[in-house]
């Protein structure tokens, strides 16, 4: 039986995109952002707080991101659900399907603006948050892909209860 889209099946459940947090996932990494940022004079089209403090504070920036490569997490997203993994090993940390979840919320905390960062909100239709994603970059674009996502498993599965109701 041939599918709709190459390499997805209604019947199983298949990777649509994966998705790393930046350092703006961190507290330290978003004082980073918010210390860049602080002076918002411009020198040749350049923050002057990015030409003072980014090259000298490089190496903690550094340091931040291999520690987030090596324990932090990532996202993962499905035909059929939201993952939070370890970035390491084969550990799940945490699953929401796509039809539990009612509204993504976007939130940008102070320092993640820096890294064009943000977070979302999973919220299930009480309004109860039910996951949150944590410093990821073009989050809001992130929010626009799960949301398709989940209205195509929706319209999957009501097309696919029309199909058994007529058997």
């Amino acid at each position: 039986m041939s599918t709709a889209i190459i390499g997805v099946s209604a019947s199983s459940e298949t990777e649509i995109r994966s998705k790393y947090p930046s350092i703006a996932s961190m507290a330290l990494g978003r004082f980073l952002g918010s210390f860049y940022e602080s002076i918002p004079i411009r020198i040749w089209g350049i923050k002057l707080s990015n030409l003072l403090f980014v090259l000298p504070t490089a190496p903690l920036g550094v340091l931040l991101y291999a520690l987030n490569k090596i324990l932090g997490e990532r996202y993962v997203l499905t035909n059929r659900s939201v993952q939070r993994w370890a970035v390491i090993g084969l550990r799940q940390f945490q699953s929401v399907t796509l039809t539990d979840v009612a509204e993504i919320e976007y939130v940008q905390e102070p320092g993640q603006e820096y890294y064009h960062a943000g977070n979302l909100i999973l919220k299930n239709s009480k309004g109860d948050p039910v996951m949150k994603i944590r410093g990821v970059k073009d989050a809001d674009v992130f929010r626009q892909v799960i949301e398709k996502a989940r209205d195509a498993r929706i319209g999957a599965e009501t097309s696919l209860a029309a199909i058994e109701a007529r058997a």
